[in-house]
């Protein structure tokens, strides 16, 4: 018989290697057979959990290259390639992004390969397609569809459980459809509709516990406290903007400034004038910090291309004046963001 440690219990020795740092697991995996197989199970996340040793990374997907995404280690300050998402769906964009039970989930959206000829989004503007990035077996997976196809639509985890509303079925089409995902079960289930559609895309946040569904230059923000009694519909006057939530509270970057918002009131917090010539970037809330990462910048003449960029600037609110720090930039994604969630291995 074999055992991961000699003279330890498998349990035991387990529990060792649960608390090695994820970026170490690929070389664990080549210490033995047996070490390998104990790397790549679910007793692995299981004992994480309980020694209390697991880890946040930050998730992101860019333009370029395409259907790629990198792990951020802010331990490390340094960035894990995973394989490539193997959807058919050529520079697949617009999607949902969400991260569960241990998994990466990337659902929906379509093509942002535009045909030179026709003009057309690579033969599909939405899809239902569902897919799962499992970091301890490091595979991709296709889980269960969701009922409708969608692109641009609000994505949330709400009690471990997925929501998507909203959005568009084509680009003429929006929709007021929601469903609910059991990623346990692998089965979507309908809820309540919206109460109101727009032709806009609209993003989703937890605040509070509840979920927000917001469209781009609307008042009305529709939220869901209980799946069973539906949604709400409320009036705020947010500052419109990038948005991300850190530690409870709803944080926009506007007119070079970052607020944060409090009920109907909102306060500067510092400047971000530098990014006013910045557009496709991500804002996320991680930990303590708020990350602002990628995005493009036009070309300032005529005859410049356009710059992808791979930076990330990270702000840090927990002092008593936030400051401004560079963290390691991206090695492999860069230019506009498609996707950014925070994943805990």
């Amino acid at each position: 018989m074999t055992f991961l440690i000699d003279g330890i219990p498998d349990a035991v020795a387990l529990r060792c290697l649960a608390r090695v740092p994820y970026y170490l697991h690929p070389t664990l995996a080549l210490v033995s057979p047996s070490w390998r197989d104990a790397v790549h199970s679910t007793e692995l996340y299981k004992a994480r959990n309980e020694v209390k040793s697991t880890e946040d990374f930050l998730c992101i997907c860019a333009f370029d290259p395409e259907n790629m995404w990198q792990l951020y280690d802010p331990n490390q300050d340094k960035w894990l390639t995973l394989p490539v998402l193997p959807s058919r769906v050529r520079n697949l964009a617009h999607f949902g992004v969400v991260s569960t039970n241990g998994k990466l989930f990337v659902l929906g959206g379509g093509s942002d390969a535009v045909d030179p000829l026709t003009g057309d989004q690579d033969g599909s503007f939405a899809t239902n397609e569902v897919w799962a990035y499992d970091p301890i077996v490091r595979r991709w997976a296709r889980r269960a569809s969701m009922i409708v196809p969608r692109a641009m639509f609000a994505c949330c985890v709400l009690d471990g459980k997925i929501v998507v509303a909203g959005g568009f079925t084509t680009c003429r089409k929006s929709i007021s459809k929601a469903e609910i995902y059991n990623p346990e079960k692998d089965v979507w289930v309908s809820i309540h509709d919206l109460h109101h559609t727009h032709n806009s895309a609209c993003t989703g946040l937890v605040i509070d516990g509840k979920m927000h569904v917001v469209h781009k230059g609307l008042t009305t923000v529709q939220v869901l406290d209980n799946v069973k009694q539906g949604w709400t519909v409320h009036e705020h006057s947010w500052v419109q903007g990038p948005m991300t939530v850190v530690k409870g509270s709803l944080y926009v970057m506007s007119h070079g400034l970052i607020y944060k918002q409090e009920d109907e009131m909102f306060k500067g917090v510092i400047s971000a004038f530098e990014f006013k010539k910045r557009i496709g970037f991500a804002m996320m809330g991680f930990g303590d910090d708020i990350y602002v990462i990628g995005g493009v910048i036009g070309p300032e003449r005529w005859n410049c291309d356009i710059k992808k960029m791979s930076d990330v600037d990270v702000l840090t609110l927990g002092s008593e004046r936030p400051v401004w720090r560079q963290a390691a930039a991206m090695t492999r994604c860069r230019g506009t963001i498609l996707g950014c969630v925070q994943l805990s291995i």
